[in-house]
């Protein structure tokens, strides 16, 4: 009796059960993991990335498994974020998924990409003056444009021990779009703004399409190399589209490669949110920082628009301004949807398309850039 009351008390001591006892916090990830289910199954934001991350939180947090200890399976897995692997490999897709059309027909809206990235250095600078250091800062200041493989890729150089805060808050705020940039589109804009109607975009021939990855790849790689990375794979994906001679190349990236890229980044994102790293002030400090480099990158978009209206003499909606974030095509839509609650017959979705991709590349820029300072 003795010997299976031995047994019985080592299966209980040996249990995950007595780990969560041991170590309440990994309760409470394990409950955040819980939220983020929901968020992704119930409320529908961003499932395809939510799922496997909150699932990564769910099974590292779980006690005694050893999966996340040297040989264990995410150990491995979590490499592809180590090295910079799973980053580029989703722009490769992105690239494949994206038609540069609309940004070749309306040139000028990269201005207004350019200005989406306005909460990038507005929270770089916030985070300098609330104790950051700068290669942290840095990585913090990404979450603004809304581009969580970019984030990621930044964190995994300049700040790995922050790298599930930041992954988490970019993937968060890109689900949220549908409820954070509404009401700033509301605020900074009037209702004649917003009814305004958009003339139909010229006409581009397959050969600029063409024609575009190849230099901007040549161009933007020679002014920042640190920008090849994602530049690269995302003009490669697209060059892939828009060759008309490599489909089963193009498919595989924007399907089979993307989905398998994603299981393994959010997977590897989530298990590396383990209580004691991730329930600290600094996570706090980092989803507050977040949020509001979020918010200053749609301001810089939207004003800017406002700028162009007036320059344009009224031919500019400047809604098409907030979708300059790099959060493809979810924002392009926000912009479509706020105009046509102004005006039914509005349709913004193609204009907004341009901003949006120029938002893709801005923010690659500027991930570049402080690779560049920092790395």
């Amino acid at each position: 009796m003795s010997s299976i009351g031995s047994v019985l008390l080592n299966l209980l001591t040996g249990s995950g059960f007595a780990g969560l006892i041991e170590d309440p916090r990994q309760l409470v990830m394990i409950l955040i993991a819980f939220v983020l289910f929901y968020l992704g199954i119930v409320k529908k934001y961003e499932p395809l990335l939510l799922i496997p991350i909150a699932f990564g939180v769910l099974i590292a947090n779980l006690p005694y498994t050893g999966i996340l200890d040297e040989g264990g399976l995410l150990w491995y897995i979590y490499k592809g974020v180590d090295y910079g692997i799973y980053p580029p490999l989703i722009f490769l897709g992105i690239g494949a998924m994206t038609d540069f059309g609309p940004l070749l027909a309306r040139p000028s809206s990269m201005l207004l990409g350019a200005a989406a990235q306005l909460g990038i250095f507005a929270a770089f600078l916030l985070a300098l003056a609330v104790g950051f250091d700068p290669r942290t800062a840095a990585a913090i200041g990404i979450i603004g444009g809304a581009d969580g493989p970019t984030a990621i890729l930044v964190a995994s150089r300049l700040a790995k021990d922050y790298l599930p805060a930041i992954a988490i808050a970019a993937y968060s705020y890109m689900a949220l779009i549908p409820m954070i940039q509404p009401p700033l589109m509301r605020w900074l804009t009037t209702e004649e703004e917003r009814k305004t109607k958009m003339e139909q975009a010229r006409e581009v021939s397959k050969a600029e399409k063409i024609v575009f990855p190849i230099m901007v790849t040549t161009v933007v790689v020679l002014l920042i190399p640190d920008t090849a990375p994602l530049i690269g794979m995302l003009m490669l994906g697209n060059l892939l589209r828009e060759s008309g001679l490599t489909d089963r190349l193009s498919d595989t990236a924007q399907n089979a490669l993307t989905n398998t890229v994603t299981i393994f980044l959010g997977v590897s994102v989530g298990c590396k949110a383990v209580a004691s790293t991730f329930l600290t002030v600094q996570t706090i400090l980092i989803i507050v920082l977040g949020l509001l480099a979020f918010i200053f990158s749609t301001i810089g978009g939207l004003l800017f628009g406002k700028i162009m209206y007036k320059a344009t003499g009224g031919k500019v909606n400047p809604l098409i301004g907030s979708a300059g974030v790099s959060a493809v095509p979810m924002a392009a839509r926000v912009s479509q949807i706020e105009g046509q609650k102004a005006n039914p017959s509005n349709y913004l979705l193609m204009h907004a398309m341009g901003p949006n991709v120029a938002g893709v590349i801005g923010s690659a820029v500027a991930a570049g850039f402080f690779l560049k300072l920092f790395a």
